[in-house]
């Protein structure tokens, strides 16, 4: 065989096994373009964990994170243009499977200013009539209810007299006096002194950091993800 043809072989059958070896690769999830929604507050409880983790497993995935609000994330995951998502209190919704990777206690911030922020912690009560600073119930009708709920069990809804997109945000408008909140625990890491972030006595309703992906998925770089963000549970 002459040379010329003999290495054109070579290259040809070094062509196949790459191509057989990348195959495999994306059968195993190792490889390929896996885009994440995810909720901001997420990011101060478990999800840095999540994608640390997922990152030095497998550092040669595309990894894309698109962060937002509980319901733009289910959305994405119902039109295909989000292959999993990190969820605060997300809504039951056919065609997607949701399960609680973490959950926290909410709290109320009050102003540092405010008579009871030197307490150890307070009854939901006791904010009958305070302002609410709030978030949108655009970001997820089930999460923008279910702190309300610690209320309402109380005999009140709270007035909501304004909102904002972000916990940095509404802390820095509650320490201005403009209202109070009730929020996840993980906020705590975003307070600032001016701020006081009290335990709700006999409050049982807590908050969940869900991951979300489609009934019927099976590519293997979604199920490698699932795995390692589920496996966080066993370590909280």
């Amino acid at each position: 065989m002459p040379a010329r043809h003999s290495f054109t072989a070579r290259r040809t059958l070094r062509n196949v096994q790459r191509d057989i070896d990348e195959t495999r690769s994306i059968g195993r999830g190792d490889v390929g373009s896996l885009h994440i929604g995810f909720v901001g507050s997420g990011m101060l409880s478990t999800l840095p964990e999540i994608f640390r983790t997922y990152r030095k497993a497998y550092p040669l995935v595309q990894l894309h994170l698109h962060e937002s609000f509980t319901a733009p994330v289910t959305e994405g995951l119902e039109n295909g243009t989000l292959d999993a998502g990190i969820l605060r209190d997300g809504d039951p919704i056919e065609g997607l499977n949701i399960t609680t990777i973490f959950s926290e206690r909410f709290v109320a911030v009050v102003p540092a200013t405010h008579p009871c922020a030197k307490q150890k912690s307070i009854s939901p009560a006791v904010l009958r009539d305070e302002p609410f600073v709030y978030y949108p119930r655009s970001a997820g009708a089930r999460a923008f209810e279910k702190p309300l709920t610690l209320c309402e069990a109380h005999g009140f809804r709270p007035q909501i007299v304004q909102e904002a997109s972000h916990w940095l945000t509404i802390l820095r408008l509650i320490a201005a006096g403009l209202g109070v909140t009730i929020a996840p625990e993980c906020v705590r890491r975003i307070a600032s002194p001016d701020v006081v972030c009290l335990p709700l006595r006999g409050a049982r309703t807590v908050s969940n950091i869900e991951l979300a992906w489609r009934v019927g998925e099976s590519r293997p770089i979604v199920e490698r993800f699932a795995q390692i963000a589920k496996s966080t549970r066993n370590r909280r």
